[in-house]
């Protein structure tokens, strides 16, 4: 009884979540559904962690956005597929165990980084702005939501600070309750009949489906695997990345024993199943999996009562999640980036060695300026640099060769 109780509870957070990062993602928002049910329901059944929520994230919205806008949503799906197959041969080799090598100052400067794109990603919505388009740059989207400020909508920067604090507040007086989908239906229903104007899902995309779509394996061009190769393995480093993240953070709180190759296999098996149905990249969720911790679920049977519950309402309330307001939308997300920079460990983070502050300030800078490609590879490999001059290996002895 207390996996079913903790998997519908998880389940009413994941939904407004995954709708929310669909949208940011530059997607569908029914594709978050689907994301969180398939790629929910196989992280659950196959992972290596017994408490562990998959689906959608905030981690990838940089990512996905990126490639839906060069390659399109069927270059997407196909980068995810092939993550997928990167993600389960890593996991044969064993490389779970790998991650524990990447620096941490590199993990914290690339999600504080991804914090501070999604973030200003939401200024949009938030604030109702009229914009024809939005400029993937951080510099040029800064500089036309400064253009755009005479548009502002009163009425949606009321629903959006109404539903973060509503949020914040039955967070904390509540923690085991889903206040989210209740903030988040306040938010909505106060903007459908006291402010028209503010635009809804299903203003913007149309009607949510009421079902999954069959799978379908996408088209596959030789040309275009070299293209979304890099986009391919930054997906299955995040995912491999942040799903043993999540589950370490739930061995902590709930006193188990991840076996982390396990994991990573059942990652790749969800992005490949989430790609054949059409949806986005997906992963352990380290917000959700402690809720359901704290709802208190005890095996896999909560996670994947999660995704039944998911697929459940799609399937009877799709016109409601379609009338859902944009600003609560943008309003969740403002808070999931806030809470990725983890506020709590700043004070530590700018106590660290010079090096280590300077490798997070770069991997920041080069995440939001250029893309996390470039800042990936740049700071895990300074990273390692640094990490053999800390060893202070003794020089060997040397002597010129004969010539």
């Amino acid at each position: 009884m207390s996996d079913l109780l903790a998997g519908i509870t998880v389940a009413m957070v994941a939904i407004p979540l995954s709708l929310a990062i669909a949208i940011a993602s530059g997607a569908n928002p029914a594709t978050g559904l689907i994301t969180a049910i398939i790629g929910g329901f196989l992280i659950s059944l196959l992972g290596g962690s017994r408490v562990q929520i998959g689906g959608p994230t905030g981690a990838f919205i940089v990512v996905v956005y990126g490639v839906i806008a060069k390659h399109g949503y069927d270059g997407l799906v196909l980068a995810t597929l092939m993550a997928g197959v990167i993600l389960v041969i890593a996991g044969r080799l064993k490389a779970g165990s790998l991650v524990r090598y990447v620096p941490e100052p590199v993990i914290d400067g690339f999600t504080i980084g991804i914090a501070i794109i999604i973030g200003t990603s939401q200024i949009k919505d938030l604030l109702g702005l009229q914009m024809d388009a939005v400029p993937a740059e951080f510099i040029p989207k800064i500089a036309a939501f400064w253009a755009a400020r005479d548009t502002l909508d009163w009425s949606s920067l009321g629903i959006g600070v109404l539903t973060m604090v509503l949020i914040l507040v039955l967070r904390r007086a509540f923690p085991r309750f889903p206040g989210l989908i209740v903030a988040v239906a306040v938010g909505s229903a106060l903007a459908l009949y006291a402010s028209p104007s503010v635009e809804t899902i299903a203003a913007r995309f149309g009607a949510l489906p009421d079902r999954l779509p069959w799978p379908q394996i996408p088209t596959i061009h030789p040309a275009q695997i070299t293209e979304l190769l890099p986009s391919a393995f930054i997906i299955a480093f995040l995912a491999g990345v942040e799903s043993l993240l999540s589950a370490s953070v739930a061995d902590r709180m709930f006193g188990g024993n991840y076996r982390p190759n396990a994991e990573v296999i059942a990652q790749g098996v969800a992005n490949i199943g989430s790609a054949l149905f059409g949806g986005l990249p997906a992963t352990g969720a380290i917000a959700r999996t402690a809720t359901n911790v704290n709802a208190g679920a005890k095996t896999p049977v909560a996670g994947l009562v999660h995704a039944l519950t998911i697929l459940l309402v799609m399937m009877v309330a799709a016109p409601l999640a379609g009338r859902v307001a944009m600003p609560a939308l943008a309003a969740i997300l403002l808070l999931t980036a806030w809470n990725m920079s983890e506020p709590h460990k700043w004070r530590d983070r700018l106590g660290a060695r010079r090096p280590d502050l300077i490798l997070l300030f770069l991997t920041l800078t080069l995440t939001v300026l250029t893309d996390l490609t470039v800042a990936i590879g740049v700071g895990v490999a300074l990273g390692m640099a640094i990490r053999l001059r800390r060893r202070e290996i003794p020089p060997e002895d040397w002597s010129p060769p004969e010539r």
